[in-house]
């Protein structure tokens, strides 16, 4: 009987936990750091009224007309589902692919991870778990996180970051071989910043659009109405705001103080939208890996750094940052870690 961990409930960690379903004889546990499903696919509730939410990461999921097979196969199951709907509200300055689709999510983002870790039918999910070493220990693997006693594990399976994996202490240092630890280290991320702005009941937004890219702003790339994204309008529920900044603004300013980041994007945010009211309640994310700009190279959706014990990582940083490049790493991982069991 296996013991297997998933580290991270992101897109590919709940994908690949549904995948494992019925292959595993044993159980299947999901650790994450965050207090909820999602990573970068997160979507956060207004600290004054839990129905008033706003998408902070991936606002919508692209299907390009190439995606065949699994893709599209597992794009269809959420649409049968109702979890994605197509994008039918008005983005401006969006480029679109001639045959690619766009769909949203009316529950918000997370809940396309939160459909596969239902899925995972009978794993045991744990949140506010941050792993900090693994190591080795009579053939299987000892892992420890900031709070809780280390627990022992048949199979473990990576899906933070890249540069959280090289972050690891233990064992794990010395498992990673100096050629691994070479193409790991070749990844590399984007970084930027994300504000959620929540309002009261029967405040009105009125702009013509749903949501917006912006060319020309040293400091905001995209602004979307979400609920209005999401086609959720609703007199009882606030709308929310949501602000992504530029990618040289997010490295520029990365280790700033987040309050004065805040209020650097909102006096931007001025400028473009002088219309917008007085938020309730704001919520400012700041994303280290925001999106890949470099794959791991030659290891196309995940890398074996042990194999008895099995120790594998994956994620988009194997891949490439969407919904494809998720759910390609999670189909490599769990081919990977079928063929050991």
């Amino acid at each position: 009987m296996a013991r297997v961990l998933v580290v991270g409930a992101g897109l590919t960690g709940a994908a690949c936990a549904a995948l494992l379903r019925g292959a595993v004889r044993g159980r299947i546990a999901v650790w994450d750091k965050a207090r909820g499903a999602g990573g970068r696919m997160s979507t956060t509730r207004s600290v004054r009224d839990a129905a008033c939410t706003a998408d902070l990461g991936a606002q919508y999921i692209t299907l390009e007309p190439e995606s065949a097979g699994p893709r599209r196969s597992f794009c269809e199951e959420l649409l049968s589902h109702g979890i994605l709907k197509p994008l039918t509200a008005p983005i401006e300055g969006m480029v679109v692919k001639e045959g690619s689709q766009n769909y949203m999510a009316p529950q918000g983002i997370s809940s396309v991870v939160k459909y596969y870790l239902q899925q995972s039918a009978g794993a045991d999910i744990f949140y506010e778990q941050h792993v900090t070493h693994i190591c080795l220990r009579d053939g299987k693997w000892e892992v420890s996180r900031k709070t809780g006693p280390p627990e022992q594990f048949d199979i473990v399976i990576l899906t933070m970051p890249v540069p959280q994996v090289l972050q690891l202490q233990g064992d794990i240092v010395n498992i990673i071989n100096e050629s691994q630890k070479q193409q790991l280290e070749a990844a590399s991320y984007s970084s930027r910043y994300a504000l959620g702005l929540f309002y009261e009941a029967s405040t009105r937004i009125d702009v013509p659009w749903a949501a917006q890219y912006i060319t020309d702003n040293p400091c905001i790339r995209f602004v979307s109405i979400d609920n209005k994204k999401r086609n959720i309008e609703s007199p009882e529920i606030g709308p929310s705001v949501v602000i992504h900044t530029t990618v040289r603004f997010g490295s520029d300013h990365l280790d700033s103080d987040p309050a004065e980041v805040q209020q650097l994007i909102l006096s931007h945010l001025e400028r473009i939208v002088p219309s917008l009211p007085k938020p309730a309640s704001i919520k400012c994310q700041k994303w280290r890996y925001s999106q890949v700009t470099k794959a791991v190279p030659n290891f196309p959706g995940q890398m074996i750094l042990h194999t008895q014990p099995l120790l594998i990582c994956g994620g988009d940083g194997f891949t490439q940052s969407n919904f494809n490049g998720c759910i390609d790493s999670a189909l490599s991982l769990a081919e990977a870690v079928k063929s050991h069991l």
